[in-house]
């Protein structure tokens, strides 16, 4: 003998049968119950009880146990990512000193975290700059 569950009018239970109702008159022939339909079943369950909401709303009762168990389940931790701290860069420490045969000199002394370009120094030094 079977007895069918009466939800209270305007309760969470008699809205959720409405929706699952309204979905199974106008449902595709053979199409998955939709994730927002699980939503509500779930949070259903989570105040009337599983076995309670599964055989109202007709449902899978092991479906809708795993469903709410992962909906309940606390998030998995963030993997652990261990940060290295960046090598220092190396320090560039360089001292050119050109002179031209007019006499014109020039004393670079360079500290730099990148390498300097020496070639485009000298050549701006002996052409001119542009």
């Amino acid at each position: 003998m079977s007895t069918a569950l009466v939800p209270t009018p305007g309760s969470a239970l008699a809205h959720a049968v409405q929706r699952f109702a309204h979905w199974r008159r106008t449902r595709q022939h053979r199409s998955p119950i939709p994730e927002t339909l699980w939503g509500t079943a779930v949070a259903t369950a989570r105040t009337q009880g599983v076995n309670k909401t599964a055989r109202t709303l007709r449902l899978n009762y092991d479906a809708l146990k795993k469903r709410l168990e992962a909906a309940t389940r606390p998030p998995a931790p963030a993997p652990f990512v261990e940060l290295l701290p960046a090598a220092p860069a190396p320090s560039y420490h360089c001292q050119v000193e050109l002179e031209q045969p007019t006499g014109a000199r020039l004393r670079i002394q360079l500290t730099s975290p990148s390498p300097p370009d020496l070639a485009a120094l000298t050549q701006s030094f002996w052409h001119g700059a542009p």
